[in-house]
């Protein structure tokens, strides 16, 4: 039963601020470039990275795969939440516009859905699936650049978490983590996680 190790890294500082951030397609600020770059010097070279189509991530993604002649490709599956109505828009403005479903959301995000955006269920389903090919496809190491979100359902999943507890995963601006797959000869897969935010940065 062969290991495969993949590392999972989460784009750096953005511009824009803090705000709900799922599909607005903003760029990394120079210390979002900065950060991505101390995160990923001097780590074993991948075969392989596989990014979100967000600029903040994809931008990076094809640099490095360029700078180690690896390929590069992206995935919708490794898209950050929709955040519908809630897009680009601040905590502050909506707990002055939309304070109850904000509240409602905080408390309860895996039922409580923004206005227009995208279902816990279908988020979660979307990812786990894109993980479950990309795992079983796989033969060498792996980088994907992803977000908080996405990251935190394959590390939750790789541990046996309940969604519930999602938010107990701190997955800072360009942290690199790490999960261990194994495939047994029946095609059961075993997974653990190898290195939580290694070189993490707010």
């Amino acid at each position: 039963m062969a290991d495969l190790l993949i590392d999972l890294l989460r784009h750096g500082e953005t511009e824009g601020g803090s705000c709900f951030r799922g599909r607005t397609d903003d760029e990394l600020t120079e210390t979002g470039w900065s950060q991505l770059r101390r995160a990923t010097a001097g780590q074993s070279p991948w075969k392989e990275i596989i990014c979100s189509p967000a600029k903040r991530c994809a931008r990076f993604a094809e640099q490095l795969a360029k700078t180690h002649n690896i390929p590069c490709r992206q995935k919708a599956w490794l898209w950050e939440m929709d955040f519908g109505d809630w897009e680009g828009v601040t905590a502050t403005e909506l707990a002055a516009t939309d304070a109850d479903r904000l509240n409602a959301f905080w408390q309860d995000p895996i039922n409580q859905t923004p206005p227009g955006g995208e279902p816990f269920q279908l988020f979660q389903q979307r990812v786990l699936d894109g993980w479950h090919a990309t795992i079983r496809q796989a033969s060498e190491g792996i980088l994907l650049v992803s977000h908080g979100g996405p990251i935190r359902i394959i590390l939750a999943h790789s541990l046996g978490m309940p969604p519930q507890n999602l938010m107990r995963l701190e997955v800072p601006h360009a942290s690199l983590s790490q999960v261990r797959i194994s495939i047994d000869a029946t095609g059961h897969i075993y997974s653990s996680m190898v290195g939580l935010n290694m070189g993490g940065h707010e």
